[in-house]
C-alpha cells in the first residue's frame, strides 16, 4: 500500500511529538521529545507549513515527518527528517520533498544552490546508505552531554572580587543577552545572525522562565557573558546556550556560569542536567564542560546536501 503524504498542522503536534518520542527510545534508549518543542518548531516564523511540512501514514499511523526552513535569507536552509526503521521509502520520500523545497526558498533569495543541513543522531533510524546515496555527507559532530546534580553538592558559587552574576530581570538585559549571544557565537560554525524578534522566537521567551538566564560582568569588561538554562524538559534541565566575548575567555567564567546553573537546577530537585555541544568548537567549551563533570549522553551529527 502506498504511503499517504500531507503537510502538517498545528493539530498534528502532539501525534508528531509521539514519533519522535519512539524514535527516541530506539537511538537513545529513552523518550526526551516535548510537545511544546514540537509546537515551537510548527510555529517557526520562517516556516510555511502547507509548503514546508511533510507527514508520512502508513495507514492510520504517523511513519514520518519532515520540515525545513530559512534563517539566512540566502543558500543555507535548515531541515528536520525523522523516520521509523521499517518505513525507509517514506523517508526518502520526504528527503525528496525537501531538498526540491529547499531549492525553491533558496532560488526565492536569490541565490542559485541550498545547502541544507540536517541533524540526526550518530546511530540514527535513518537509513544511512539511502541518505548518502542522495548525495548528503556528514560535515559536523555535536555531542549532547548530561550531568548528574545533587542538591547537597552543588551549591551557588561565590564570584570571585570584581566579578557579578546576575539574573536577567527586564527588557534592558534580555536585549543585552541578545546582544551578548550575537557577539559570541558570530564565529561559531552555522551561526545565522537573528534580530532580536526571530532571537526571542528561537529561545522560546514565552515559555523561559527568565529566573534561569543570567548575565556575568567584570569590573574590566562590564557584561562579558551570559547564560540561557531553561526547566521545561521532562528529562532533564536543559543549558540551552552559554556565551562569553573573546575579551573574556579563560577567566573562569564560564565555569562560574555553569555551576550557577546546576546549583538552581539542583535547588529545585532536578537530577540531571544536559546541553549540547560542536565537538569542533574552537572557544574551549567542550573542555570547559568536562571540567565541570559534564560527559556524553549521545553524538548528533550534522549532514549537508548542495542542491541546484
Amino acid at each position: 500500500m502506498p504511503y499517504l503524504l500531507r503537510a502538517a498542522a498545528l493539530t498534528d503536534a502532539p501525534a508528531v511529538t509521539d514519533l519522535l518520542n519512539e524514535i527516541d527510545r530506539i537511538e537513545i534508549g529513552r523518550p526526551e521529545t516535548d510537545l511544546h518543542t514540537v509546537e515551537a518548531d510548527l510555529k517557526h516564523p520562517e516556516v510555511d507549513l502547507d509548503r514546508d511540512s511533510w507527514l508520512a501514514f502508513d495507514g492510520s499511523r504517523l511513519v514520518a515527518y519532515a520540515l525545513v526552513w530559512d534563517e539566512s535569507q540566502g543558500e543555507r536552509i535548515d531541515a528536520d527528517h525523522y523516520v521509523l526503521p521499517d518505513h525507509q521509502e517514506a523517508g526518502e520520500l520526504l528527503l525528496e520533498a525537501l531538498e526540491a523545497r529547499s531549492l525553491e526558498k533558496a532560488r526565492a533569495n536569490g541565490a542559485s544552490k541550498a545547502v541544507v543541513h540536517l541533524h540526526l543522531n550518530s546511530a540514527p533510524t535513518t537509513d544511512l546508505t539511502r541518505i548518502r546515496a542522495r548525495g548528503w555527507t556528514v560535515v559536523r559532530r555535536y555531542h549532547v552531554l548530561e550531568r548528574a546534580l545533587r542538591a547537597d553538592a552543588d551549591l551557588p558559587p561565590e564570584p570571585p572580587a570584581g566579578v557579578r552574576v546576575r539574573p536577567c530581570v527586564d527588557e534592558a538585559d534580555r536585549k543585552q543577552v541578545h546582544a551578548l549571544h550575537q557577539t559570541s557565537f558570530a564565529e561559531h560554525f552555522d551561526f545565522q545572525p537573528r534580530s532580536y524578534e526571530q532571537w526571542l522566537h528561537d529561545i522560546q521567551a514565552d515559555r523561559l522562565d527568565w529566573s534561569l538566564v543570567w548575565l556575568v560582568s567584570a569590573e574590566d569588561l562590564g557584561d562579558a557573558g551570559f547564560l540561557i538554562a531553561r526547566d521545561d524538559r521532562e528529562a532533564m534541565g536543559w543549558i540551552r546556550s552559554l556565551g562569553l566575548v573573546r575579551e573574556a575567555r579563560g577567566r573562569g567564567l564560564g565555569g562560574l556560569l555553569l555551576r550557577q546553573a546546576f546549583a538552581a537546577f539542583a535547588a529545585r530537585g532536578r537530577t540531571s542536567v544536559g546541553l549540547g555541544v560542536d565537538t569542533e568548537n574552537a572557544t574551549g567549551a567542550p573542555e570547559l564542560y568536562a571540567r565541570n563533570g559534564m560527559s556524553v549522553h549521545y553524538a548528533v551529527d550534522t549532514w549537508e546536501i548542495v542542491v541546484s
